[in-house]
């Protein structure tokens, strides 16, 4: 390998290693949603208590173009290097004060404060942080290859993800319920400092991008990236371009592939913890190499067919693949082995168990919170041809995403230049992503309860699939009427 090549290879890997750490960071709370609620919210309302975890961690995602607009204006001003090594060291203290802060039976309402407060910090960090990186690789990368080498960073944003839950089931598993549910929970938060301090090291030696430092010696940097990129009316024009026609179906295809389908299973299926975060570990890591070959395929075809098509496709694959998912865990209409249906009462909890003649076990524990008022948690365990069934159907689901984003990076670098790169792209980025794709589990499962509250719905289950189906569907039409088709997109 040459030096070049080392160099590029060196430059993707310590960018990736922090984008993906800071993903983690940021996913470890949407990981552990359904355990955060009940620890710094009230519990007297189970399913108000889980709409609000979701709604604090959408929270994050809502500040991110805020993020992009602070930090990607540091980037254009001081450099790229810099700034996302500040942004990484934001994200870092602010997950491992979130493992730090106290239950609400503790401290009450300042709980759910300091957590909304520490997920507005991880969200600047991040609006930040992937602007920073895909612009720092972008500019390393001959103009040949950039959609490849920037698929890398792509990579980051699942892998982070994988590794959430992995930990998250080494610590499951390594302790007691009772134990994960008293403090264990706390210790994927704690341990990212250290996964944090290796990033800052290794970025430590990186050199600014040849790109920044020859346009900062020419004295051809922006002194106003937020007017020029802004204020200038074709800039403008290809900044919405760049969210409406691309990002905002990009960011909803990602966030229904991945963490809308993890909630789907979890709270709508009631399928298993344990087995939910099995399937999306398996799908995701099988998923997770699309990215690349998609991103070195755009470098040959086009950015614009292969996004288009991904989320095209989405779009009329959505409902059938979500609809086989809910009957492939529904018990319903599954055969009750005799014999096996048994009611525990314990104090206060009353625990019924069945089993079923195709291997699949349903647990339903009820617990009287009050003499009005009871909470239920169903669980569902499911066979092991039905657990690849699902893996096969979230492969799908990762493959639409890898479609629409392995591309992406590269599409947006080259819409605009050096000089205003890091604000211009990051802007659209994280509106297309932190806003529109990062508001969709909570507003997908509020659908969702509202659908079966109201009753008049037959499958209340695909309500929450109208959002993303429908957004998806106006940024396809703009992308395709709008976007040019060349390799440089637009």
């Amino acid at each position: 390998m040459s030096t070049k090549k080392q160099s590029l290879a060196y430059i993707i890997s310590a960018s990736s290693v922090g984008t993906l750490i800071e993903w983690y960071d940021f996913y470890i709370f949407g990981s552990l949603a359904t355990v955060l609620s009940t620890k710094f919210f009230p519990t007297d309302n189970p399913t108000a208590a889980f709409l609000n975890t979701l709604a604090t961690f959408a929270a994050g995602f809502v500040v991110r173009p805020f993020g992009a607009l602070v930090f990607g204006r540091l980037g254009d001003l001081i450099g790229r290097k810099y700034t996302f090594m500040v942004t990484l060291m934001l994200m870092g203290g602010a997950t491992f004060a979130i493992g730090l802060i106290p239950a609400y039976a503790t401290i009450g309402a300042w709980a759910p404060i300091l957590v909304l407060t520490l997920r507005l910090l991880q969200g600047l960090a991040l609006g930040g942080e992937y602007g920073g990186a895909a612009t720092y690789v972008a500019e390393h990368a001959p103009a040949e290859r950039r959609g490849f080498f920037t698929s890398w960073i792509q990579t980051t944003a699942t892998l982070g993800l994988v590794i959430s839950l992995a930990v998250i089931m080494a610590t499951r598993a390594s302790l007691s319920k009772e134990a994960f549910d008293d403090y264990g929970w706390r210790i994927p938060f704690l341990v990212s400092i250290l996964m944090v301090l290796v990033s800052l090291l290794i970025r430590k030696n990186m050199e600014e991008s040849p790109m920044f430092a020859q346009a900062k010696a020419e004295g051809k940097i922006s002194t106003n990236p937020l007017k020029e990129s802004f204020g200038n009316k074709l800039n403008l024009k290809y900044v919405l371009l760049a969210l409406f026609g691309a990002t905002m179906g990009q960011g909803l295809v990602w966030y229904t592939g991945q963490f809308y389908a993890q909630t789907f299973l979890l709270k709508i299926c009631n399928l298993d913890d344990i087995q939910t975060n099995m399937i999306l570990v398996i799908g995701l890591l099988l998923g997770t190499p699309l990215f690349v070959i998609f991103g070195a395929l755009s470098d040959r075809i086009g950015r614009k067919g292969i996004m288009m098509a991904g989320m095209i496709i989405a779009v009329f694959t959505y409902r059938p693949i979500f609809e086989q998912m809910y009957k492939t865990v529904d018990v319903t209409n599954k055969t009750v082995v005799p014999g096996s249906e048994k009611m525990v009462l314990k104090g206060k909890t009353t625990t019924v168990t069945k089993e079923f003649t195709d291997g699949s076990s349903y647990k339903h524990v009820i617990t009287e919170v009050s003499p009005d008022k009871t909470e239920s948690k169903i669980s569902i365990k499911i066979n092991d041809k039905d657990q690849w069934t699902l893996i096969g159907y979230v492969f799908c689901l990762i493959s639409f995403v890898t479609m629409a984003y392995g591309p992406i990076a590269a599409f947006l670098v080259e819409m605009f230049p050096t000089k205003i790169r890091y604000t211009s792209m990051s802007l659209p980025y994280h509106i297309g992503n932190g806003v529109f794709g990062g508001l969709m589990p909570a507003i997908a499962t509020f659908l969702v309860s509202n659908a079966q509250t109201a009753g008049v719905v037959q499958k209340p289950y695909l309500e929450g699939l109208n959002y993303p189906i429908a957004l998806i569907s106006v940024c396809i039409v703009i992308g395709v009427i709008y976007i040019k088709s060349n390799k440089k997109a637009a």
